[in-house]
């Protein structure tokens, strides 16, 4: 499995932004589909974003990038929600494979009203 380091999280205002990263140890690096999820609490965990798709409470909003160079992919926010508010992972899915395989430890973004 490939190890994931997510960073970028903190306490924002409604309408602020901000910059997820996350770096992946695995030098395949591009043999693997990123993507991004979150879970707020008392909900489940559900997908935010990746290079092909986003959750439709998020588009126009949240922007999915990669950098294999850097072995990264961010999540930028705009025009953050409350209802953003939530635990923000990376995961990882090796080409072929049917799910989501490693996760990083998450990483808390608070957005306040």
């Amino acid at each position: 499995q490939v190890q994931l380091v997510e960073s970028g999280g903190g306490l924002v205002q409604a309408g602020d932004s901000l910059r997820l990263s996350c770096v992946a140890s695995e030098v395949t690096f591009n043999t693997y589909v990123m993507g991004w999820f979150r879970q707020a609490p008392g909900k489940e965990r559900e997908f935010v974003a990746s290079n092909t798709w986003s959750a439709d409470s998020v588009k126009g909003r949240f922007t999915f990038s990669r950098d294999s160079t850097k072995n990264t992919v961010y999540l930028q926010m705009n025009s953050l929600k409350p209802e953003d508010t939530a635990v923000y992972y990376c995961a990882a899915r090796r080409l072929g494979s049917g799910s989501f395989g490693s996760w990083g430890q998450g990483t808390q973004v608070t957005v306040s009203s």
